[in-house]
């Protein structure tokens, strides 16, 4: 490593601390996305802002040839209070970037200045999407004209994985992250007297039945071959020692590869929380949302990535796809591309995971980050 891009880093650095320490919502990425824009336009980039609301779209042209790569980058935080006692901790009450987005975002701009001083024949459009989590951020940007105003023949997006060990990259030719659902069940009854249970319709019983039914989803009907998840995260109700109330809310998630193991799950959950709701004299009023499809890689481009990875000498490994989803999935819908796994775990101290509020993005692996993305606009547009 050069002299040179020895300070640049340590310039990305800066930035990636002032990111962390200013971090915003979903779409409400404003700061962020000013800071980004800034950037880009005085390395050249054609900048443009509003896709998805605060998405930001850097292009740069060089060449002639017309061929054209995507690199995304999320750049959300998460409603989450911040326990890490870092010098650039959160100034946000409750407010944290818990996942690594203000990592993804350093590396993505260090990449672009770098690109801004090499030569390639062709365009490359830096993606910094907003609302990644929960929120669909990169349907909003499509839906917005992201690929109809930037044609681009790949677009690649990468996560980094404090799982796996820095060096380390995974890109599998085909499922990388888990389709998404949400459900939300009101299980209503007719309150009574704590005392005088036999004068109402329990629905704090029927809802403790709903959930201990829906766990039996995933594993009485779904073959034990295909991955799926059925979990109930949250349940309310009730507000005083001596009444059985109206109603009990029921929340969760379900995740799943194949489409029709995602019909069946949406379809036993609304069956079985019916069912057992009237069972008890009660009714279930459902909400069920399919939020993200799942994360598939082209073999093609996902080959690429791993033979570049291979040559900056990072460390090719496979891996089990996850269960947690990713909605660069939408992107993925519309044209070809990979989403990769870097490397991030530290090896000493804590080692906390995505979305802990002790969470903080692994510096160590900027420049294995940096130079993938530089390296393979590079190979893409050669």
């Amino acid at each position: 490593m050069n002299a040179l891009f020895s300070e640049r880093l340590e310039e990305a650095l800066r930035w990636r601390h002032h990111l962390h320490a200013n971090p915003e919502l979903g779409f409400q990425e404003i700061e962020t996305a000013r800071f980004i824009a800034e950037r880009l336009a005085e390395w050249g980039y054609t900048v443009r802002t509003g896709y998805g609301r605060t998405g930001v779209v850097g292009t740069l042209t060089k060449g002639t040839s017309r061929k054209a790569l995507g690199i995304r980058a999320d750049m959300d935080a998460l409603p989450i209070t911040e326990e890490t006692n870092a010098a650039y901790a959160s100034r946000t009450a409750g407010v944290m970037h818990a996942c690594g987005h203000d990592g993804h975002v350093t590396v993505a701009l260090a990449a672009a200045r770098e690109l801004s001083r090499e030569s390639f024949d062709g365009t490359v459009h830096f993606i910094f999407q907003p609302a990644e989590e929960n929120e669909g951020g990169a349907r909003a940007m499509v839906e917005d004209g992201l690929f109809r105003d930037f044609p681009m023949d790949a677009v690649l997006g990468m996560h980094n994985w404090p799982a796996l060990p820095v060096g380390t990259l995974v890109a599998r030719d085909d499922q990388m992250m888990a389709a998404f659902g949400i459900f939300e069940v009101q299980v209503i009854g007719r309150g009574a007297h704590g005392a005088m249970p036999h004068e109402g319709a329990d629905p704090v019983l029927a809802a403790s039945q709903i959930v201990s039914a829906l766990n039996t989803i995933a594993s009485r009907n779904v073959s034990p071959l295909q991955a799926s998840v059925v979990s109930v995260t949250q349940i309310h109700g009730g507000d005083a020692w001596n009444v059985i109330p109206e109603r009990v809310l029921i929340r969760g998630t379900t995740r799943w590869f194949d489409a029709n193991v995602g019909d069946t799950l949406q379809a036993r959950l609304e069956q079985v929380a019916r069912s057992v709701a009237e069972g008890f004299g009660c009714r279930a009023k459902i909400d069920y949302q399919r939020r993200y499809p799942a994360t598939i890689n082209n073999t093609e481009v996902a080959a690429m990535v791993r033979s570049q990875a291979a040559a900056v000498n990072l460390q090719v490994i496979d891996a089990a796809p996850s269960m947690a989803a990713e909605d660069f999935a939408f992107m993925l819908n519309e044209k070809p591309g990979c989403y990769f796994w870097l490397g991030a775990a530290r090896t000493t101290g804590d080692n906390p995971g995505l979305h802990s509020p002790r969470f903080d993005f692994n510096d160590a692996i900027i420049p294995f980050a940096v130079e993938m993305w530089r390296s393979t606009t590079m190979r893409y547009l050669q």
